[in-house]
């Protein structure tokens, strides 16, 4: 892989230059700046890896068989013990 600075074509000359302009344009807020610029990737880096995780469970959801579903169980016996309720409530 190719280093960044090579993909642009900068030379040591080309960049002692972009440094001194930047030094120039923001000077005293040259740290603030530079602090921006990273939370700013930072941030960036993690909605990517947030879609990445996205793409991966949708992908693994639609690979994965659907499940069977089980068989109806036998009904359950009712044991004898139950309380029995009257169909009126007694009269006072």
């Amino acid at each position: 892989m190719k280093p960044l600075l090579a993909v642009f074509n900068l030379g040591t000359p080309e960049i002692i230059i972009l440094a001194l302009l930047g030094v120039l344009l923001f000077g005293r807020k040259l740290p603030e700046v530079g602090r921006y610029l990273g939370k700013g990737i930072v941030e960036f880096k993690k909605g990517m890896k947030g879609l990445e995780d996205d793409f991966d469970s949708t992908v693994a959801s639609a690979n994965r068989p659907e499940s069977v579903p089980e068989a109806p169980r036998p009904p359950q016996r009712v044991s004898t013990a139950a309380p029995k309720f009257e169909d009126a409530p007694p009269s006072v």
